[in-house]
């Protein structure tokens, strides 16, 4: 019996310091790590995690994108679980069998889903595993081509097998409370957040940076995908011809990429304001490219909490957006920037005419927006937040074990393709 004891005892205390050293076992996912507002989030938290001691592992539905990189050089491990066009096909139930065997395995306290599809795939597999934590997220209010009625009632059966629903902004709050008819104790809003100083020490030369530009141009950039007209593209290039007659020495920057730039490089071409647009493409240097620039303009029709936005308050420039979504939780109108109504192409045109002739207005609102992103946006209280919503489950669950991955044997046996 002593014997017995010690050597329990001796487990016991190997057990708890593995755990202190190894920490709490975190799985992210996210359907890639292409350049995007979730996939930044989702890789920033992750590595920021990683350096306060949590063990995380990144899963992700497809293979390579440039943030891949990024989270390797911080220590981070990738996996991938591919699942080709839909989820609703064999394979990808099997490729849904193979995470509940991975999760079993690595033993993960907290599963966290950070988009739409990571959300369909992910939690499914997070409960079958029986993970204590399971973290679920929604970060836009659902005005695109996805969410059909039949649709959202599958998404939302599916997001109640999580402990809780993580958003990114009170609108998209009020989205899930009077829409999908979540209970209000179940969400927790968190803000994106921002590398400030990143942003805040970014210098270029901008005719090197941006060829085909001056020092005597005025640039207004706009950072956005261009895989639908949501994103307003189409009033931004209205407005242009307007903001022409007064400011012709005005350049449009648009920093992004998707199917519909083509129709978009049409659509200026058509409106003889070739001279004054640039199209940037995909861009991975946006903090030296918004240090060159003059104003940022965001015009979208829908948001969550646009990264963008953010970005353009970080890097100190005074800002035009449409008053959408979380963007009035970002900017107090005339304070950190000027807001107006989506579709309205003269108001966008008047704002950014305001903006340009009146230099103190527009030294006030960057000076302002960069102070306000500075301490509401940073991506310490975005870690905090994660962090005390991870803790608080984990002790209200008395952390209980998942169960070994027995039933899932031949699925646990090939997981030799799932590391990126």
């Amino acid at each position: 019996m002593p014997f017995t004891n010690a050597f329990r005892k001796m487990n016991e205390e190997k057990n708890t310091a593995l755990s202190s050293s190894e920490g709490t076992r975190v799985l992210l996912f996210i359907q890639l790590l292409e350049l995007g507002g979730s996939e930044t989030q989702c890789v920033e938290l992750a590595r920021r995690l990683a350096a306060e001691g949590y063990s995380v592992t990144v899963g992700c539905l497809r293979a390579g994108g440039p943030l891949r990189k990024k989270l390797l050089e911080s220590g981070v491990r990738c996996v991938v679980f591919p699942v080709p066009g839909t989820l609703l096909r064999p394979y990808a139930i099997l490729q849904m069998l193979k995470l509940v065997a991975f999760i079993r395995r690595e033993r993960f306290s907290v599963v966290h889903t950070n988009d739409l599809y990571s959300n369909l795939f992910a939690i499914p597999a997070a409960w079958l595993a029986r993970v204590p934590v399971i973290v679920s997220s929604r970060r836009d209010l659902g005005r695109w081509w996805w969410y059909t009625p039949a649709r959202r009632k599958l998404l939302r059966r599916i997001q109640r097998f999580s402990t809780r629903v993580l958003v990114n902004s009170e609108a998209v709050r009020q989205e899930l409370i009077t829409r999908d008819g979540f209970a209000p104790e179940r969400i927790v809003v968190v803000h994106n957040g921002i590398d400030t100083e990143r942003f805040a020490a970014a210098r270029a030369d901008r005719e090197k940076l941006i060829p085909g530009t001056s020092a005597n141009d005025k640039l207004i950039i706009m950072t956005a995908n261009m895989h639908t007209g949501a994103k307003g593209h189409g009033d931004l290039i209205e407005a242009a011809r307007t903001v022409r007659e007064t400011c012709p020495e005005a350049r449009f920057l648009l920093a992004g990429d998707g199917e519909m730039r083509a129709f978009f490089e049409e659509q200026v071409r058509t409106a003889g304001l070739a001279r004054m647009f640039i199209f940037l493409g995909h861009r991975t240097d946006i903090p030296q490219l918004l240090s060159c620039c003059d104003i940022g303009v965001l015009t979208s029709r829908s948001e969550g909490l646009p990264n963008a936005v953010l970005e353009y308050l970080a890097a100190g420039l005074p800002v035009v957006a449409t008053a959408v979504g979380g963007v009035p939780e970002i900017i107090e109108n005339e304070v950190h920037g000027l807001l107006i109504p989506p579709d309205n192409p003269g108001a966008l045109s008047t704002a950014i005419l305001r903006l340009m002739k009146d230099e103190q207005l527009r030294e006030r609102l960057g000076k302002a927006g960069r102070e306000r992103v500075e301490t509401r946006f940073n991506f310490s209280r975005l870690l905090a937040s994660v962090k005390r919503i991870y803790e608080k489950r984990l002790s209200s669950s008395g952390r209980r074990q998942v169960i070994p991955a027995r039933s899932f044997h031949r699925a646990n046996s090939s997981h030799g393709n799932l590391h990126l």
